[in-house]
């Protein structure tokens, strides 16, 4: 739980306003703690994914404890690079490329470009010719495999714009192969983000072992296999779970994977790293009734917070004033002139005023980093414990 009297101090002394990010720096060092635990000793490097939450003071706190950097433009890669992450901890995915942003990864010397197609490898490697380079890459495999969480989010079946599919694949290994700018270091699955079983995970398991024979039996050899991310995290009950499943997770690659000598794996964790450290304060501004409702009404909106919005996910809402025992129904609002700024249906609280302040929990990924000024409205502020 985030610490409530040293944010309150703050917004009783007016030093912040509604709506802000507040982050449990505390929580979020033992959530990076747990991660180092599983893979203490595995052939395993752990990529945080920068699109979750780009705020440069979680950046360089995930950067102290010695994680990589899983990047997916070039302005995340010029990010990580001022929050001192190594190039050779850094892996580059995106199904849309610019040449700028090639640039920008083959000047730096990352790690690892992650592949889409095969145009694309023909660009980095027209690229790479030309600035004098090799260019590692990784191809993203789509191993169809059905992650069942939501449609925006998965990531790993045929209908998704993301990978080259499974009958396509040789012909882009030996295109990979045959281009003398690149530098093919393995294979990069992603399934879908939110995944909270694991069998999705063994599944991959077994469709990575199975390409691993195939292409050992054809003398192609790889040095790492990105298995990707998604781990999802509790939203309903944060205080009760505030890491995610690490040990299940891992543990599924460390029994399922038939790695070869040398081998490592390599992952991209987002949501489960800074999710729960993080939520949204908020001030209600009206409390509203009709013949069918009752409408709490936030300054914050899907400006702040687009997921509720997007992808009709639900956070935990919490109200930190109220000092009320009985509890109400409430839709849970925002100021934007879109029906769709809805944080919660029918959400009980203790009876609540205006003025009462608001916490939306577990907001630490994809809030501050989606957020917009839609409205002209201005970007939510950021506030960190010690």
């Amino acid at each position: 739980m985030f610490n409530k009297s040293h944010l309150m101090e703050m917004l009783d002394e007016g030093k912040q306003s509604t709506p802000l990010y507040y982050y449990d720096m505390e929580l979020l060092r033992s959530t990076l703690n747990a991660v180092k635990q599983e893979i203490a000793g595995e052939p395993f490097v752990v990529h945080y994914a920068v699109k979750a939450n780009g705020n440069p003071v979680i950046l360089k706190e995930i950067q102290r404890s010695g994680l990589g950097a899983d990047l997916v433009s070039g302005n995340e890669i010029v990010a990580a690079a001022e929050a001192g992450f190594a190039p050779s901890m850094m892996a580059y995915a995106g199904v849309g490329k610019t040449d700028r942003e090639i640039e920008i990864g083959v000047d730096k010397g990352i790690y690892c470009f992650n592949v889409e197609s095969e145009p694309e490898m023909e660009v980095i490697n027209e690229i790479a010719t030309r600035m004098g380079k090799t260019a590692g890459i990784a191809i993203r495999v789509n191993p169809d495999i059905d992650a069942h969480t939501h449609r925006y989010i998965t990531t790993g079946t045929v209908a998704n714009k993301f990978g080259i599919d499974l009958p396509r694949l040789d012909d882009a290994v030996d295109l990979a192969l045959s281009l003398p700018h690149l530098h093919l270091r393995g294979l990069h699955f992603h399934i879908g983000s939110q995944v909270t079983t694991m069998q999705p995970y063994a599944l991959l398991c077994d469709r990575i072992n199975h390409l691993l024979d195939h292409y050992e039996q054809r003398g192609v050899n790889f040095e790492m296999i990105d298995a990707g991310g998604g781990l999802g995290i509790d939203y309903g009950n944060p205080d009760d779970n505030p890491i995610a499943a690490f040990h299940d997770f891992f543990q599924v690659f460390k029994r399922g994977l038939n790695l070869r000598p040398g081998q490592k794996v390599h992952f991209e964790l987002g949501r489960s790293i800074v999710a729960q450290c993080g939520s949204l304060i908020s001030k209600v501004v009206f409390v509203k009734e009709n013949s069918a409702k009752r409408f709490v009404i936030l300054d914050a909106g899907m400006t702040d917070l687009i997921r509720p919005a997007l992808y009709t996910s639900h956070h935990k809402i919490e109200n930190l004033t109220s000092q009320e025992q009985e509890s109400v129904a409430y839709d849970v609002v925002g100021p934007i002139c879109e029906s769709s700024d809805v944080f919660a249906h029918d959400e009980l609280l203790p009876v609540t005023r205006r003025g009462d302040v608001v916490a939306i929990r577990s907001a630490g990924a994809y809030g501050e980093s989606m957020a917009s000024r839609y409205n002209m409205r201005s970007l939510p502020s950021s506030v960190f414990s010690h």
